[in-house]
This record gives C-alpha cells, structure tokens and sequence, in this order.
C-alpha cells in the first residue's frame, strides 16, 4: 500500500493546529495536573513517530526521527513537572 507523502504532511499540518488550538483553550491552573496525563498521549506519539522514521521516505524519515525527539522531551519534562508538583504537597521534614 503506498501512501501520497503529500496526505501525510497535511495530516502532520492539521495535527500541528489542532494540537495548538486544543492546548491552547486550557487554563493555567489546569495545565500542571493535566501534564501527567498527557504523558501517556506522549508515549503513544513516540511509537508513532518510530513507525513513521522507519519509513523509506526520506522526508518521513526527518519527521519521524524530529517527533520523536520533541515526544520523548515532552514525557520528561512531564514527568518532572508532576513530580516537583507532587514534592509541594509532602510535609515539611524538621
């Protein structure tokens, strides 16, 4: 099956809005607590990019191995953030 590299780039396009306009529309004191759950969001999109950088397109290839980079920065800083949220509700030790 082969696919119009074309269709693939603007899904990738529309993806970018959507996701900018979905995040976007989120109020900060709900963006901290949401982040731990968009982790697994996240880690879906990293199994996706690494199907799409194994592809044998070379422009699916940058993509892929670019999605990849950027999901895999957006699970740790996720991960940080929830922990350092977390860390503000622990007593105090004397």
């Amino acid at each position: 099956m082969e696919v119009d590299i074309v269709s693939l780039i603007t899904i990738f396009v529309l993806a970018i809005f959507i996701g900018f306009e979905v995040i976007t529309k989120v109020p900060p004191t709900l963006h901290t607590p949401l982040m731990s759950g968009s982790n697994a969001i996240s880690g879906i999109t990293i199994i996706g990019a690494i199907l799409a950088a194994g592809s044998d397109h070379i422009a699916l290839q940058v993509l892929g191995f670019v999605a990849v980079v950027l999901a895999t920065i957006n699970v740790v800083g996720g991960f940080l953030v929830t922990h350092r949220m977390l860390a503000m509700f622990r007593k105090k030790r004397d």
